[in-house]
């Protein structure tokens, strides 16, 4: 069955009675929408965020846990303490923690995961992170101490993200299939193509906290099929939502909606390793070609702020660059003639499957042609992108992605990482933000760092989306804002 088919495939008389969908009929039951089917369940092994949108604290648990407003709470460690230099980080675990497979946690599988995520043959995305780790050393079953190269004031939040889970070792190879994990919920199915079913574990250690037994996630990347899927009651909830039917959602008495803030950057991403675009001119040109406000209204239904470089407003050191690469056709004009291009300039656009993608990619490809610019749209699935835009040779000129990953300025410091950006100064002064723990002078080289990306053009920022949440006005527990991709179905729960 096919996606649309599948999510419009409720009773019809149901959906026109307004009755509440076969899954909300069970208290201890939810069923949420996602856009994207991941490819994998492995968040140690794969870039996409829709891998920790299924398992990240449902399944997989991380030492420490990052939650809605930002903050870093306990959770496999139940305590730590910090050396004044910020390099050591003893950590204090939890006992009577056992895996869904019946296998202990323990500091040995503290030192395990984080060993294999820093190891030659990893594929972890923030590899780079357990690389810097100097030595991880279990002091007993229940205290680990790690200890990094270098200071580092954002540990603990790395901590609770997807990359940094404790996986059981003899089944951390078939995570990507079969998760194992110590977190409230098990793996029951995957469908691939449709769906993937969690059911409550009978090994987690407070089953009596966990009101939500059975969890379905839908895949569902089609925006009307998304709206179509709410409105009739198939889905209980629908995390970033398409904003297509916010009108509808707000009318609807059933319903609640949320409008969550994010940490997220969408962006034009532009291949700094080809040529021209390889000259600073040409990427600013294409910066100047877009109007970004009208890509919000079309990308996002609105749904969204301005940016002018790799940080979003509300996070802590953030600077309003928007002012410079301002939208300026004619100056666009004038960079590509001073660049010695030829118009038209033919570049290549690749869009993922989401649909801030595929609608933003229409509102720029009008607004670069009218620079000079005929960008050539290629669609591909999300495997495609992950496999051939990110990973492999790099091959595109231009796309459209979303990038939510609250700390990933690093990622400018990687002249490998897709967008091929190298600029020595930059990494200079990351080194130094890493280092730096005094909160103001930290917050002013962040600055500094931004307008150093904005100078550069190293992409062409778009906004900060805003994520609308529609849900069932019963359901409770849903998160208000998303410093990181989860879903957090252990406080959910049916009033």
């Amino acid at each position: 069955m096919k996606r649309r088919e599948f999510a419009l495939s409720i009773p019809a008389a149901a959906a026109l009675a307004g009755t509440p969908a076969l899954a909300q009929a069970r208290k201890d039951a939810v069923v949420l929408g996602m856009t994207l089917e991941p490819p994998g369940l492995d968040p140690t092994a794969g870039a996409a965020s829709a891998i920790a949108e299924i398992v990240q604290y449902n399944i997989l648990e991380t030492l420490t846990k990052i939650n809605a407003d930002g903050s870093v709470t306990p959770l496999l460690a139940e305590s730590w303490e910090v050396s004044p230099d910020l390099r050591t980080y003893t950590f204090r675990l939890r006992k009577g923690v056992k895996f869904s497979n019946g296998e202990p946690f323990n500091a040995q599988t503290v030192k395990f995961s984080f060993e294999r995520a820093a190891a030659e043959k990893s594929t972890n995305k923030d590899k780079r992170t357990f690389a810097a780790m100097e030595s991880v050393r279990p002091v007993d079953e229940h205290t680990v101490v790690i200890i990094n190269k270098e200071p580092d004031p954002d540990f603990l939040f790395y901590m609770g993200q997807a990359t940094a889970v404790i996986v059981e070792p003899k089944s951390a190879d078939n995570n990507s299939a079969q998760p194992v994990g110590t977190g409230p919920y098990a793996m029951e199915r995957w469908n691939k193509g449709s769906s993937v079913m969690l059911s409550a574990s009978p090994s987690y250690r407070n089953p009596g906290a966990i009101k939500i037994k059975r969890a379905t996630f839908r895949f569902i990347s089609d925006p009307a099929a998304q709206v179509a899927a709410v409105l009739s009651g198939d889905i209980d909830a629908f995390v970033r939502v398409t904003p297509r039917g916010a009108a509808q959602f707000k009318a609807n008495s059933r319903l609640q909606t949320i409008v969550s803030g994010s940490r997220a950057k969408t962006v034009l991403a532009i291949n700094n390793a080809k040529k021209p675009l390889n000259d600073v001119r040409v990427r600013r040109a294409i910066s100047a070609a877009i109007d970004r406000k009208a890509v919000i209204a079309g990308a996002g239904d609105g749904f969204g702020v301005p940016i002018g470089s790799h940080y979003v407003p509300g996070a802590a050191g953030y600077i309003d660059t928007t002012g410079i690469n301002p939208y300026n056709p004619d100056k666009a004009r004038a960079l590509l003639k001073e660049a010695g291009i030829t118009t038209p300039l033919e570049l290549s656009l690749v869009l993922p499957p989401p649909p801030y993608a595929r609608q933003g990619g229409e509102v720029i490809v009008a607004q670069l042609a009218k620079a000079g610019i005929t960008a050539k749209v290629q669609n591909v699935e999300w495997a495609q992108w992950l496999a051939n835009t990110y990973g492999g040779a790099h091959n595109y000129d231009l796309t459209i992605i979303s990038h939510v990953e609250p700390f990933d300025l690093v990622n400018f410091t990687k002249p490998d990482y897709y967008w091929g950006y190298n600029n020595p100064k930059f990494n200079e002064l990351f080194d130094k933000i890493k280092v730096t723990a005094n909160v103001a002078e930290r917050n002013k080289l962040l600055g500094e760092a931004q307008k150093i990306l904005a100078d550069d053009a190293a992409l062409a920022w778009l906004y900060q989306p805003q994520w609308l949440t529609v849900a069932n006005r019963r359901l409770n527990g849903l998160w208000k804002d998303m410093p990181i991709f989860v879903n957090d179905l252990a406080a959910l729960s049916w009033s």
